[in-house]
């Protein structure tokens, strides 16, 4: 067991140097020999103009991970005879080259929507399936309609230094402790292409706090997404399945994984369709702007949210704690989080607003 932590720590501190070394050779080139620097470059929250290029580090890493795995244990035929993982190769590949596009040519929504359709798809039919109703064809609306969900959420939630990198950080973890809670500890391929992508986050992350330097783009939000999905189905939605229970059990356990996401999303949702606007209309209207609103400055909002998903980590834990034991009447009470985190900041955006000009 030891022998397998050290390589799963290799592969992670592994991540983490790619991450680093990457996002500083592309940070460098997109301020002096990038040709597109103009168009490379996004205006957020701090009207500050910086790359949108640290999300191309997470898919190098998850592509260094699948030949350091084969190249390591010698195995890598076995990678492209698992169906789910060439549907997460395939569907993430697509995401990123889509999200690439995005960043440089600001792709119509209507091709997004059809992309992220399409990497649902993909999963559906290589056996990436959340087990929910036990039939097929609802199985799938379900899990086409999950990953849409959590690319566009994760994407929207992509607009303040460190959000959206520390809130996948934490599901990610949630969902490689929970594997091993219920299957075992393993350094099988999903274990390894986990904590190297993992490694990778907290290497980007470095870099994205506040103040940072750059920012994923949606090549980063798009790849990152579909893999969150994918992993958040194998190890967080279908976890009643390895212990037969009750499959709606892993509605609960994943609103309160996703719950940053979660309750952003709803908020500005609401918020827009209140106000007569379009949902998909970005603006600063996030749950993150108005707490700057109500008087925090940018580092203390990553505080608040790097706050929510470490209880949200250690929350889903004890769900899947309890889901081992077979103590199932526990787990939705788990729930009451999700709603007291939505409520304290749904209330805010209704307190606090954006100072008229």
């Amino acid at each position: 067991m030891d022998f397998k932590l050290l390589q799963l720590f290799l592969f992670a501190l592994g991540g983490v140097v790619t991450a680093i070394v990457v996002n500083t050779l592309l940070l460098r080139f997109s301020r002096t020999l990038g040709i597109r620097n103009k168009n490379d470059v996004v205006v957020r929250w701090s009207n500050e103009s910086k790359p949108s290029l640290g999300g191309v580090s997470f898919y190098i890493v998850f592509l260094f991970s699948l030949l350091g795995y084969a190249i390591i244990f010698g195995d890598g035929p076995s990678i492209f005879q698992n169906k789910s993982f060439v549907g997460l190769i395939g569907a993430g590949s697509i995401a990123f080259l889509m999200g690439l596009a995005d960043d440089a040519y600001n792709t119509k929504p209507l091709l997004k929507l059809f992309v992220q359709i399409l990497c649902g798809v993909i999963l559906v039919f290589t056996g990436t399936n959340i087990e929910l109703f036990h039939s097929f064809i609802p199985d799938a609306i379900i899990t086409v309609i999950w990953v849409i969900v959590v690319m566009n959420s994760l994407n929207m939630l992509d607009n303040m230094d460190g959000i959206t990198g520390t809130t996948v950080l934490f599901i990610l973890i949630s969902a490689l402790m929970a594997n091993w809670i219920i299957i075992g500890f393993n350094a099988n391929i999903w274990s390894i292409v986990l904590v190297s992508v993992i490694g990778a986050m907290i290497g980007f992350l470095t870099m994205n706090v506040h103040p940072s330097k750059l920012f994923m783009g949606d090549a980063g939000s798009q790849f990152i997404g579909l893999f969150t999905a994918h992993i958040a189905i194998k190890h967080l939605w279908n976890a009643p399945y390895y212990v037969e229970s009750p499959s709606y059990l892993g509605i609960f356990i994943v609103l309160v994984a996703f719950t940053p996401a979660a309750a952003d999303t709803l908020t500005v949702v609401i918020n827009r369709l209140k106000a007569g606007k379009s949902p998909m209309v970005g603006g600063k209207d996030h749950t993150t702007h108005h707490l700057v609103y109500a008087g925090l400055n940018d580092r203390q909002v990553w505080y608040v949210f790097l706050g929510i998903a470490l209880l949200s980590s250690i929350l889903v834990l004890s769900m899947i704690n309890l889901l081992r034991l077979q103590a199932f009447a526990p787990i939705p009470i788990f729930a009451v989080f999700f709603l007291f985190v939505f409520i304290l900041l749904y209330r805010n955006t209704i307190k606090y607003k954006a100072p008229k000009k």
